[in-house]
């Protein structure tokens, strides 16, 4: 690959990232990029304006990154700035670029220091720049401030791993001299998903402000912590510096003095400062998208494959028709209904092994929940009896009766039947809430369609519910059969004629049949007129007799 070629990598994928930005799917696929992680006041702001020659990123106490940036810098004669969300519009005057980040974050996180995901696309245009393309990132805090959630640690962290752990994210950590390097919270998240520091490239900033006597030289020189990449320094302007509008350039001429004059850095100076730094990150970036380039392009390929699949559907969909409108209509509720129904039925194409749902889950209710419920009914067997007596002597009044009357004994049946009405309309309850979620899991391949996919959602349930006082009623409604009228003469019922004949039952269970525990050939001797003489007989034992027989075919 030529030279022309390798410099139209970056802006090959400058444009692919400005397509799915456009489209909202930036995650489909791992876009060879860099990302910038670092604490708050780590210096990653300072780095990237020294990169533009401009300061044009916000600053100020707290989280002031609160949304991506995808910096895009385009080698130019012309000096402009543009935006994604603002096409067709240059900015020549960087102060309004600074102006346009803050208002675009807080149209979408609001004013109370939020954050989001969604990245802003800003490129930048300069003859002072190389093609580059970086993603700064929220800088690492700990303790909320103002009105952010309580967790905002682990919101911030989770925004840095969506982008750092895909095998096609270079590392930029940004980590201050000044602190302990054992204790950086960029190299500490950039070791858990890339522990042989493949991927990472370290950055030393604020290395004038470092204790005097010490100094960073094994850390750049690559010994401390060793990274495949390796470490560049750099000197950024103070908050004084920048108050006082101190010009880049002049930083930069500070910077590349410190470096000459240090003793400890000036053998690696030529090795060192943010033009290296760029320098650098061009070089990995252009070769980390040419290693890339090939599986890049097999998921790329691959997802047109399944995307034409899918279209082949829709090629002689035309909108502007109305019967292939009412046909796409009827097409996707019809779907819907299938997929309830495979949903309930236990026949679907996806089985879920995480969770029961669906059919199953009815099932459950029915076969689990429900007995468990009655299980659980309160029963203090003291308490009945009392109650039986109770009912029984009230019945009998100032008589003192011989048996129990029917009354009493109705009486207490039916108000343990009426119990079960607590556990049989918790159980419809369970069901209707079952179909209601299994509705809203049917409607989700109705999205693409928002206002069918509400409606449908709408429908159905109001379907479900109309069904659910149905369906209460007729639960009562057999609840109050039973208790209305009580058949004694059913079977399970164990009556005094009932209890009888099972105990006949279990008397018969219990005897011995008159089964046949031995036979064969039996010789009885001094029978007959002669006495001494002998015979032989077949015979046949069993548990309630012995016979005996001439032969063995049980002849006499």
């Amino acid at each position: 690959m030529g030279n022309r070629e390798m410099e139209e990598l970056i802006p090959l994928v400058n444009r692919l990232q400005d397509a799915f930005s456009a489209l909202g799917q930036s995650c489909l696929l791992e876009l060879p990029q860099i990302a910038v992680v670092g604490g708050q006041s780590a210096g990653k702001s300072s780095v990237l304006e020294n990169f533009v020659g401009r300061d044009f990123l916000p600053r100020g106490s707290g989280i002031v990154t609160r949304r991506p940036l995808v910096l895009q810098l385009v080698t130019s004669k012309a000096e402009y700035a543009e935006f994604l969300h603002c096409k067709g519009k240059k900015f020549t005057d960087f102060d309004e670029v600074r102006h346009e980040i803050e208002a675009e974050t807080d149209r979408v996180t609001g004013m109370n220091k939020g954050i989001s995901s969604i990245p802003i696309n800003l490129r930048v245009y300069s003859p002072h720049v190389l093609n580059l393309t970086l993603i700064d990132l929220p800088g690492i805090t700990k303790v909320p401030v103002g009105d952010q959630p309580p967790d905002i640690e682990y919101q911030i962290r989770e925004m840095i791993m969506q982008f750092i752990t895909r095998e096609n994210c270079l590392i930029l950590a940004v980590t201050p001299a000044n602190t302990d390097l054992a204790n950086s919270d960029a190299l500490k998240l950039a070791k858990e998903v890339d522990p042989q520091g493949l991927r990472t490239i370290g950055v030393i900033t604020k290395l004038d402000l470092m204790d005097e006597g010490t100094d960073a030289r094994d850390v750049l020189e690559n010994k401390l912590l060793p990274l495949r990449r390796g470490y560049v320094g750099v000197v950024n302007r103070s908050q004084k510096d920048i108050d006082g509008k101190k010009d880049i350039k002049a930083a930069m001429l500070a910077e590349r003095k410190f470096f000459l004059s240090h003793p400890a850095y000036r053998h690696i100076a030529d090795r060192m400062g943010t033009p290296h730094l760029q320098k650098v990150l061009n070089q990995q970036l252009t070769n980390h998208i040419r290693d890339t380039l090939p599986n890049f392009r097999n998921k790329l390929q691959g997802q047109l494959l399944s995307i034409e699949h899918e279209v082949e559907a829709y090629k002689n969909f035309k909108p502007e028709d109305p019967t292939r409108k009412t046909k796409a209509l009827l097409q996707m509720v019809q779907q819907f209904a299938v997929d309830f129904e495979k949903r309930i039925e236990g026949s679907g194409d996806q089985v879920d092994t995480l969770e029961l749902s669906g059919g199953a889950k009815i099932n459950r209710i029915f076969h689990e929940r429900f007995p468990f419920e009655i299980v659980k009914m309160e029963f203090n067997e003291k308490e009945l009896r009392r109650e039986i007596s109770y009912a029984i002597k009230n019945i009998h009044g100032i008589r003192t009766g011989l048996f129990t009357p029917d009354m009493a004994f109705e009486a207490i049946v039916k108000k343990q039947i009426v119990k079960l009405k607590g556990p049989s309309l918790k159980s419809v309850d369970l069901v209707i809430q079952e179909l209601i979620n299994t509705v809203k899991k049917c409607t989700k391949k109705l999205a693409n369609f928002p206002r069918l996919c509400e409606e449908t959602e709408r429908i159905v349930a109001n379907h479900i519910r109309e069904r659910e006082g149905k369906t209460k009623d007729q639960v009562l409604l057999l609840i109050d059969i039973q208790v209305s009228y009580i058949n004694t003469n059913h079977e399970d019922f164990i009556g005094f004629a009932n209890a009888q004949q099972r105990s006949s039952q279990v008397h018969k269970k219990t005897t011995i049949g008159n089964q046949v525990i031995r036979k064969g050939w039996l010789t009885i001797s001094n029978i007959g007129i002669m006495k001494g003489g002998s015979k032989g007989y077949w015979f046949v034992l069993t548990a309630e007799s012995l016979s005996w027989y001439k032969d063995d075919e049980n002849i006499l």
